[in-house]
């Protein structure tokens, strides 16, 4: 039995991905780069993409269609993804929390999951998009190239 009471221990990488903060054309990183470079590591347990309403039907569906729950919040998609992965830590759903973003908002999310023996991912969109605090806080990180690889750091 885990730390849960589960007797299987959960596996997989949940991904939460802040989509104002990554799919930026200054980025041009696509939800293909953040879900390959995401499944390279290991299995997704769940991809979630976090947008505001201002969002387009568009990249709704596209989103959709790569296998990406789309979340639409009419509030802050900062606060309704750190609850929601902060949640998903703390009940043990997977075993790695991946957040993909470049906002430093997201480094008690990090450190929740590595509190509760999660690895951690942090996912970057580019060098220049990268936060430190981010990465630092992560037990992993890695950085989407400005040529779409995945190099990691």
């Amino acid at each position: 039995m885990d730390l849960f009471g589960r007797d299987e221990p959960a596996d997989g990488i949940a991904l939460f991905v802040d989509g104002p903060n990554m799919l930026r054309d200054e980025f041009d990183v696509d939800l293909d780069d953040i879900r390959e470079a995401t499944a390279a590591k290991d299995r997704l347990a769940t991809a979630r993409l976090y947008v505001d309403e201002h969002a387009t039907p568009g990249l709704i569906q596209a989103a959709e269609a790569r296998g990406f729950e789309v979340v639409v919040t009419s509030g802050d998609v900062d606060v309704k993804l750190s609850v929601d992965a902060t949640r998903f830590a703390t009940e043990g759903r997977a075993e790695t929390l991946a957040i993909a973003s470049r906002d430093t908002d997201f480094k008690p999310v990090l450190e929740v999951a590595n509190s509760y023996g999660l690895s951690t991912l942090a996912i970057a969109p580019a060098s220049h998009g990268r936060s430190d605090a981010l990465r630092n806080a992560a037990t992993e990180s890695l950085t989407l190239s400005d040529d779409n690889e995945t190099p990691t750091d």
